[in-house]
């Protein structure tokens, strides 16, 4: 595939974000076939399909209703929650931790699985970032619709709070580009990376308030979870899917600018890097 609107350095001057969201913009349509083929290419071969794009979380929510609530018969402690409505809140929790690592997971090996791409054509390589985000997207928007309809069959109504859900996922999309930019021209160097990547995101799942409610760590520790922007994204998805509340909105003011900072230097780091893949690859 051949591509055109590549960003460009001159002289070593950084383009503005202006400048490359116009180029991603530009190579949407590519964008767009490769996240289809990305998705199609993931059950290629399989018996179901793209049927185990629905399968695969209606699974694991019936496994976190029988391990979590009949088994662990564990409780969130805001009253009246019976079972259902416990795995309800795992699994909205685990729909914003999954968007994160099947991106951030794959970036240490992404340009390193697509050397063809770096040696033999003119390809614009940070769409495969998007692509990958892409793909994780559209499975955590079936994920999202299977939720609400547990939610409306669970509650009996649907929060008109969803409606602020996109608004929610805007600093997860922006903060998942950076890093994935980062990572993955960082991975061509140092090859290491991957297995510090794998400890990190396994840490990451526990360090963030998927299974337990943030009123469950101690005062004097929960200062570190201010740190993690992972905490706030995942209770504001809480709130707006479950629980009929307002997102956080001094964290979606701030968080939001703050994401599309890291996603500017990540995609910056990544086009000053990828001068050398050809030579390293």
């Amino acid at each position: 595939m051949i591509a055109h609107g590549n960003p460009r350095y001159d002289d070593g001057v950084l383009q503005s974000p202006l400048m490359a969201v116009r180029s991603l913009w530009a190579q949407r349509e590519l964008i767009r076939q490769l996240t289809i083929r990305e998705v199609l290419g993931r059950y290629k071969g399989s018996y179901l399909g793209i049927l185990w794009t629905f399968l695969n979380p209606l699974i694991l929510l019936s496994v976190f209703t029988f391990v979590f609530g009949v088994v662990f018969q564990a409780r969130w402690g805001r009253g009246g929650e019976n079972t259902a409505q416990v795995a309800l809140i795992f699994f909205a929790g685990l729909i914003v931790f999954n968007v994160f690592v099947e991106s951030v997971s794959r970036s240490p090996t992404l340009i390193l699985a697509n050397a063809n791409y770096v040696k033999r054509v003119v390809f614009p390589l940070e769409v495969l970032s998007v692509v990958v985000l892409g793909s994780a997207l559209f499975h955590a928007l079936v994920s999202t619709v299977i939720l609400l309809v547990a939610v409306l069959l669970v509650l009996g109504h649907l929060p008109w709070t969803i409606v602020f859900f996109p608004l929610v996922a805007v600093p997860l999309i922006l903060l998942v580009l950076g890093l994935s930019w980062f990572i993955s021209a960082l991975g061509v160097y140092v090859r290491d990376i991957g297995q510090f990547i794998t400890l990190f995101v396994t840490a990451l799942m526990f360090l963030t308030p998927i299974f337990y409610p943030l009123t469950a760590i101690p005062q004097q520790f929960r200062f570190i979870y201010g740190f993690n922007p992972l905490s706030y994204i995942v209770e504001d998805a809480r709130r707006v899917l479950l629980w009929t509340e307002f997102p956080d909105w001094g964290w979606v003011l701030v968080g939001t600018p703050l994401s599309a900072l890291v996603a500017w230097l990540g995609y910056a780091w990544f086009q000053k890097a990828r001068r050398g893949f050809a030579d390293v690859i």
